[in-house]
């Protein structure tokens, strides 16, 4: 367990986020989501950036993100060719994202973003390699407390 010292950090995840599963096809995929597992749709935007369209299911606290490449370049076409559909990663709720990032590589972890970047729904985030990670693909995520985008 980890102690609080001056200058370290105590908590360094708050709450799982959101799971992202890759996608084919919003569209195709939703029926099941929304109306066999009941859950609500909160949304549905493109993240340019990423070459993604998200759809933002809610489970409790946590949400579903539904990913579907806008184009070929996407990261999200080549999991799909590579793994198929299927869970892609789980984002973790962090605060002071930087700060999270410099520990983790003070700690060896390896990072595929040396620095937050802007994703879905306006939050701050940052992948961890997944070499690092026993081959799970990790998100960091830092959202405004209240207001945000997609959030209750």
């Amino acid at each position: 367990m980890q102690t609080a010292e001056k200058g370290k950090v105590n908590n360094m995840v708050e709450k799982v986020d959101h799971i992202g599963i890759a996608v084919r096809s919003i569209e195709s995929a939703l029926p099941l989501y929304v109306d066999v597992l009941k859950m609500p749709l909160k949304g549905i935007e493109v993240v340019e950036s990423q070459k993604v369209k998200v759809a933002f299911l809610q489970v409790g606290e946590t949400k579903i993100e539904l990913l579907e490449p806008t184009s070929n370049e996407s990261p999200i076409h080549r999991f799909i060719e590579n793994k198929g559909e299927g869970i892609h990663h789980v984002a973790l709720g962090v605060t002071s994202i930087e700060e999270r990032i410099e520990q983790l590589q003070s700690e060896g972890i390896q990072m595929i973003d040396m620095k937050a970047r802007k994703g879905a729904g306006g939050a701050n985030i940052a992948f961890v390699h997944p070499k690092s990670c026993g081959g799970v693909l990790y998100e960091l995520c830092e959202k405004e407390k209240k207001g945000d985008v997609h959030d209750d």
